[in-house]
């Protein structure tokens, strides 16, 4: 019993020497994060044309009397969308 107290308490110090450290940025990371904020606004971008090009062709295809294919692409461009916004909620939420 003696020993597991003993093991404790050098745990316990060793934890107490550790502390808590802060998280700090990496060298060069404004770049990086610049080169994120570009890529995110690419995706909203690319998102807002592909559901307005849907759109556009889902009415084409109902006064042309076509077969309707354009609701597959506005719903594959919204679940896209959700997922790509969603992204870095769930990172933290895999990581932390």
């Amino acid at each position: 019993m003696s020993m597991l107290l003993a093991v404790h308490d050098a745990y316990g110090t060793l934890l107490a020497q550790v502390g808590n450290p802060t998280p700090e940025a990496p060298p060069a990371s404004d770049k990086l994060l610049k080169l994120v904020r570009y890529f995110t606004w690419f995706v909203l971008l690319s998102g807002i044309m592909g559901i307005t090009y849907a759109g556009g062709r889902f009415a084409w295809e109902k006064w042309t009397g076509g077969g309707l294919e354009s609701p597959k692409m506005v719903a594959g461009a919204m679940i896209g969308g959700i997922i790509a916004t969603s992204a870095g909620t769930i990172m933290n939420a895999a990581i932390g």
